[in-house]
């Protein structure tokens, strides 16, 4: 991914569209705070949950979202693995400590200390056991709206999601049992136990969301953008060299210069080779890019095609 950037193709790419993308997911965050009665704003301090603050701030404050021109009327919500990237954990404290939002965290540690997850060997990935930690939290707070910032085009089992994505008692989702939304309508009828995964910038798209970081001028954790750092390569990817993530053996360890395009648990996630070091140039390189950012990074996404729809039906994100 280590094309070259060019700024002139800026002034030549259209962003009216995100107008309409933002109408749609102000009018879906509002229209989750009339209709439920204990919603939460799932929020990582990744780039996509960044971008879907931004539109609460503008959906409940002012006109210009500005932080402190409104109050979020539902409180955000982060499954922490233990095993994130502290620059994205300390971003996510910091920016609700400056919206003066409410940020509840529950740690899959904890309920490891319980005994609903169980390791199969130490160094498992904790990334697929916060399916767990969610549906605990959920039955902790009573909460029947989870608003998240899955888009369809990041893999294919979100593509199938609807936009207010149905969850039965057992927090599974039924794939063949969605409702249909048509008219911009949503059937919002819940049973007892059941809630609803609300995704309001579903119809983005990745170029859509740094189309917006830089006409927002949305800050982000820093490893989104070019910086040093010693990886090695495996299956194609290029692995972090962590404590978690350790060179195997015959491994070579380099320096590049990589970005993140998407960030989560560190044992799964992978940076690319990029030079962009601000939106616009993120903008840039992102036209040319071929594969999702989850199929470019995520390394639990390559077990099989049916992985994520088979943990979205478990519980998953």
């Amino acid at each position: 991914m280590n094309a070259r950037v060019e700024p002139q193709l800026l002034t030549q790419l259209s962003n009216r569209h995100l107008d309409s993308l933002e109408e749609e997911a102000v009018f879906i965050l509002r229209e989750v705070a009339a209709a439920f009665e204990r919603p939460t704003l799932l929020f990582s301090g990744g780039k996509d949950s960044l971008v879907l603050l931004r539109c609460a701030e503008k959906a409940f404050g002012g006109k210009d979202g500005t932080s402190g021109a409104g109050r979020i009327p539902y409180p955000l919500l982060m499954i922490d693995t233990g095993h994130n990237f502290p620059e994205v954990t300390d971003f996510r404290d910091f920016r609700a400590k400056e919206l003066g939002a409410e940020l509840i965290v529950r740690n899959v540690e904890d309920s490891m200390k319980r005994g609903t997850v169980r390791l199969a060997h130490p160094g498992e990935s904790r990334n697929v056991h916060q399916s767990v930690t969610l549906l605990e939290a959920i039955e902790e707070f009573r909460f029947d709206a989870l608003i998240g910032g899955a888009r369809r085009d990041e893999e294919k089992a979100r593509a199938k999601e609807r936009i207010f994505s149905h969850r039965d008692s057992f927090g599974q989702w039924q794939p063949k049992a969605q409702r249909p939304e048509l008219w911009t309508l949503f059937n919002t009828r819940l049973h007892p136990g059941e809630h609803f995964r609300v995704f309001p910038i579903s119809n983005w798209t990745e170029l859509d969301v740094w189309q917006y970081i830089e006409r927002e001028s949305i800050a982000l954790p820093p490893i989104y953008y070019a910086h040093q750092r010693q990886v090695i390569e495996r299956k194609g990817l290029l692995v972090p060299v962590t404590g978690l993530t350790p060179p195997r053996e015959g491994e070579a360890v380099e320096t590049r210069t990589v970005r993140f395009r998407t960030v989560g648990d560190i044992t799964c996630t992978c940076p690319v080779e990029s030079p962009a070091a601000n939106a616009a140039e993120v903008v840039i390189e992102t036209l040319s890019v071929e594969v999702s950012e989850r199929g470019a990074t995520r390394m639990d996404d390559k077990t099989s095609d049916a992985s994520m729809e088979k943990r979205k039906k478990d519980g998953y994100f």
